[in-house]
């Protein structure tokens, strides 16, 4: 049976890639056809080639992370779900009458452990992002992943949410469904969990979209994925009326994991295989998993209260505020 290879999605930092690689295999080709032997040659340029993405892909801009961050083929909440859990059951609906496919959720288990894992979701294509509104929940979305938490309040199993969302929907219609009220009471009520609550950045972590579900004591980010307040395009064009000074937006921003670790708003960095989750998403889903594993088993030792409080606790640490002398 035939196979057919997708063809690689190139952002516009990995075309000096691409061309070295297109160049390796017009020489392996040609050595084939005149029965050369240029082996030497080839790991050199192989080896030149690793080097080459090692050098780009520790050197990011905040904006180029972001489009890896955006890459349509970085894997999703539910892929990471499949991956890392050894069996697993999606649950649907809000109970108010709606089933947001934009976040999903549903009870599993992890190296034996009982849990419930929830996420943003996005499509893998203009269709698919269409269906799952590009990954943007309605406030039945919040509503689904709050149920969803407290039935694992009610049976002790921890939660492992995963962030992936450019913000929360904004459309008329999801202001009509109350989007503000039920983000807030998501926040409020993640705070009185008594189980452990494990969030992760998988991609692109936006606005209030992503606090609905990123309440928790402990934050993970992955190496390449961004966590920000608002979107760089969004940003730049509310300060500057203007787009295209998104990349400004997204240094000033401070988007990235590297950042947000020195701010004390994550607690931990994931490494991602060398090109981004998207080159290797089974090495990636088993970091994860390792590190999901590793919090778990700390928390697990705190009681409720222990956890409550800490959790508290820590996000009052977040931010400076200076008093100003009048």
């Amino acid at each position: 049976m035939a196979t057919t290879e997708r063809k690689p999605l190139l952002l516009d930092f990995e075309k000096p890639l691409a061309e070295l690689a297109s160049r390796i295999d017009q020489i392996r080709q040609l050595a084939e056809e005149n029965g050369v032997d240029v082996s030497g040659q080839i790991r050199q340029l192989e080896a030149r080639a690793m080097q080459l993405r090692e050098e780009i892909f520790t050197s990011l801009s905040p904006s180029q992370r972001l489009q890896v961050a955006r890459h349509p083929r970085r894997p999703s909440t539910l892929d990471y779900i499949q991956a890392i859990s050894d069996e697993w059951m999606e649950l649907h609906g809000d109970r108010c009458g709606g089933d947001d496919p934009a976040l999903v959720g549903g009870v599993g288990r992890l190296s034996g452990q009982p849990v419930v894992m929830l996420g943003h979701q996005k499509g893998r294509d203009t269709k698919d992002n269409i269906a799952r509104n590009f990954g943007m929940p309605y406030p039945g979305g919040y509503r689904k992943a709050m149920r969803l938490m407290e039935h694992a309040n009610k049976f002790s199993m921890p939660i492992l949410t995963f962030i992936d969302t450019p913000g929360a929907w904004s459309g008329v219609e999801a202001e009509h469904q109350g989007q503000g009220e039920a983000i807030a009471y998501n926040l409020r009520e993640m705070f009185c969990l008594d189980v452990p609550i494990i969030c992760t950045v998988i991609g692109e972590g936006g606005s209030g979209g992503a606090l609905g579900i990123g309440v928790g004591d402990r934050l993970l980010m992955f190496e390449h994925s961004v966590y920000t307040v608002a979107t760089p395009e969004a940003c730049a064009a509310i300060l500057w009326k203007d787009a295209g000074k998104a990349p400004q937006a997204a240094v000033a921003l401070k988007i990235i994991s590297h950042d947000l670790k020195k701010l004390g708003i994550i607690d931990q960095i994931l490494p991602e295989p060398t090109g981004g989750a998207h080159s290797d998403p089974l090495k990636a889903a088993t970091t994860l998993k390792q590190v999901l594993l590793e919090n778990l088993d700390e928390l697990n030792r705190l009681t409720a209260p222990e956890r409550r409080q800490l959790r508290y606790e820590k996000f009052r640490k977040i931010g400076v505020f200076t008093e100003v002398a009048h």
